[in-house]
C-alpha cells in the first residue's frame, strides 16, 4: 500500500522473501547493534509469529517494525526503526501501522515497550506510557499503550 511518498509492505514472517528477511535483519543490526549498541541476539524466534512492516528505498529498508498477538484484543509492537531519521518517514510508518494493524487483526490496543527517548514521539501518535521507567540492554524504557478507535 502507498501513502504519500512511501510504498508499505506488510507480510506474515512466510510471506517474507529470502531477500526481504536478509534486508529486515541488516536494517535491524545497524540500528540496533551498530548503531545504538545493543548487544543481544536479535533473531530471536518471535519473528515467525510476526507481522512485518516495512518499506524500502534502493533495496534496504527504510522503515521497519515487527507487531505479534498478546492476546485477542492486544498487539505488541516493536524493533521499530526508521533510518534515515527525522525525514518523517518513521510517522508515516506508526501512522500506517496505527490504521493497519487493527484491520488486519481485530486488536483493541497496541503496546509496546517505548526507548525513553522517543516517549514524546509517541504521545504525537496518541500512546500512553503506563510503566515506570526501566532499562531493557542498558537502555531506559517505558511501556506505552494505544486504544485503537
Amino acid at each position: 500500500m502507498k501513502t504519500d511518498e512511501y510504498t508499505w509492505i506488510i507480510k506474515n514472517f512466510d510471506e517474507l522473501t529470502p531477500h526481504e528477511i536478509y534486508a529486515i535483519l541488516r536494517a535491524r543490526a545497524e540500528v540496533f547493534v551498530k548503531e545504538q549498541g545493543i548487544r543481544c541476539v536479535d533473531p530471536d524466534g518471535a519473528d515467525y509469529s510476526c507481522i512485518h512492516i516495512f518499506s524500502t528505498k534502493n533495496d534496504k529498508i527504510c522503515a521497519y517494525l515487527r507487531a505479534y498477538p498478546v492476546d485477542t484484543e492486544t498487539i505488541k509492537i516493536g524493533r521499530i526503526l526508521a533510518v534515515p531519521h527525522r525525514e518523517g518517514i518513521g510517522t508515516a510508518l506508526m501512522e500506517y501501522a496505527i490504521k493497519e494493524l487493527p484491520n488486519r487483526t481485530g486488536c483493541k490496543k497496541i503496546i509496546m515497550d517505548a526507548q525513553k527517548h522517543a516517549v514524546p514521539f509517541y504521545e504525537k501518535l496518541g500512546f500512553l506510557v503506563t510503566s515506570d521507567e526501566y532499562l531493557e540492554e542498558g537502555i531506559p524504557h517505558v511501556d506505552m499503550c494505544l486504544v485503537c478507535h
